[in-house]
């Protein structure tokens, strides 16, 4: 019987899905059953710490290298159970322009003999893997991000369980609001695309949702707020991406310097903006940074069926040696995308029909007349 070997990895930042999708990847590959349909037998490498396990490991070595497990069905039978990911991960580019390793991460994926490597990240981690692709290495992605910001697909990994969190979250902070009378505002992650902030906003009843694609005024929040003040609301919940921008602002930046993605850490805007309102209202206002809390946690049952359809997905496109595309879910069905059809692009909400750029929340209309 022919033998092969795969790699998978995870990378960016982690959340709930990595690992019910690593789960189904090995036990796909592993099947005994298709191993005597397919004619191959397959062996899983589990690289650790992303890209960057594949920069550092000792190819010749890699039986007693700390940076390669050798996955099995037995090993990864719980894994759907837990939260983040149990080969850990970083935000390692192997193109990063301060220290280019690809050369070396492609000469080590030859020399580990990986007939494919499934990559499962977002879009830092998948234009990564687009370009290792174009350089000639068989690449199948996974999508996962709590942001829901890859184009070609209507899920991400993480998404739903992260939701789930600031729902818990926000109903837990109502009992405070409610006792106090105060105005929370929360911010959620959300570099450029507001789905969480947005979604989460819509499912734990935010009065206010804030979000990247648009900006917002401080003079507009003010007038919402006390607009439910005079109708005898007790408080107010807001919701605020990461990345949203007050009119003719910037993001507001937690920490100096870039990643090797190129990206700059944001944060504070929930703070910036709390002290805005409570200095032109007068009401008390305390904000909350969900920040990791999102991507912590066990995945939700839907996080958990989506890893696992997208890992069964996955072994299936190199079986059929369909290399260079990344597995997607369409209208309910499981498919695939060309990776290049995703690189350097994003999905973002639109704010014209996705949005009340009035009422700085949700639409209230689903149905459209006209043309």
């Amino acid at each position: 019987m022919k033998k092969s070997r795969i790699g998978v990895l995870t990378g960016g930042g982690d959340c709930a899905g990595l690992n019910p999708a690593l789960k189904w990847v090995v036990k796909t590959a592993m099947d005994e059953r298709f191993e005597k349909e397919r004619g191959i037998r397959y062996e899983v490498l589990g690289i650790h710490d992303g890209f960057k396990g594949l920069a550092d490991v000792n190819p010749v070595k890699w039986k007693s290298d700390i940076n390669i497990t050798l996955l099995n069905p037995d090993l990864v039978r719980t894994w759907d159970r837990y939260g983040g990911t149990m080969l850990g991960t970083s935000r390692f580019s192997p193109f990063d322009p301060k220290n280019d390793v690809s050369k070396k991460v492609i000469d080590n994926i030859q020399k580990l003999e990986l007939e494919a490597v499934i990559v499962i990240g977002g879009d830092g981690t998948l234009a990564s893997a687009t370009r290792l692709s174009k350089e000639g290495v068989n690449i199948i992605g996974i999508p996962k991000t709590i942001d829901k910001d890859l184009p070609e697909t209507d899920y991400t990994l993480g998404y739903e369980t992260a939701l789930n969190v600031i729902v818990e979250e926000v109903d837990r902070l109502r009992t405070t609001a409610g006792s106090h009378k105060r105005i929370f505002v929360v911010e959620t992650m959300g570099r450029e695309a507001g789905w969480l902030a947005l979604e989460g906003g819509e499912a734990c009843g935010a009065y206010i949702i804030l979000i990247p694609e648009y900006n917002f005024s401080f003079d507009r929040v003010n007038e919402l707020i006390m607009e439910a003040k005079r109708a005898g609301t007790r408080y107010e919940i807001i919701i605020v991406a990461e990345g949203a921008k007050p009119i003719g602002g910037k993001e507001t930046i937690k920490k100096e310097g870039i990643d090797s993605f190129g990206r700059k850490t944001l944060g504070g805007i929930g703070e910036v903006l709390a002290q805005e309102i409570e200095k032109n209202t007068g009401l008390e206002t305390r904000s909350i940074e969900l920040s990791h809390l999102q991507r912590g946690g066990s995945p939700c049952a839907y996080d958990r069926r989506m890893g696992r359809y997208f890992g069964i997905a996955a072994v299936d496109l190199v079986v059929n040696q369909r290399y260079g595309n990344m597995v997607c879910v369409k209208n309910g069905k499981i498919a695939c995308v060309p990776l290049t059809n995703i690189y350097g692009k994003l999905s973002l909400v639109d704010p014209k029909t996705q949005y009340d750029a009035d009422r700085y929340n949700g639409r209230r209309t689903i149905f459209y007349s006209g043309k």
